[in-house]
């Protein structure tokens, strides 16, 4: 199983309409592509910056997500960030999130 790492900085006073977009655009777009497992988002205290980690079946599955629907995404977040980087792709070596079986990486 591979993470994807996404850093944000969030326009001020934006965390509800950045929640709601995730929920409501983000969530399904990632429902429908093939080796999607789960997404978490984080906020932090400021609300000024998020995290986003989306969880994939192989790395594979994660690149082509990143090469062919990162533009929708950025697009629909347009509104509630100023700016996005992508931090990078990592193995899951443990996991208890929903039962997640993840292995120990070698």
């Amino acid at each position: 199983m591979y993470a994807r790492a996404l850093f944000m900085h969030l326009k001020p006073g934006s965390v509800a309409s950045f929640a709601r977009t995730f929920e409501d655009v983000i969530i399904p777009l990632l429902r429908r592509r093939e080796g999607f497992r789960d997404q978490i988002t984080l906020v932090a205290p400021s609300e000024l910056i998020a995290m986003g980690f989306s969880l994939w079946a192989q790395k594979e599955n994660a690149d082509t997500y990143d090469r062919n629907a990162r533009p929708e995404v950025l697009e629909a977040l347009a509104n509630v960030i100023e700016e996005a980087h992508h931090i990078g792709f990592f193995k899951v070596s443990n996991s208890t999130f929903h039962k997640i079986a993840a292995g120990l990486v070698t």
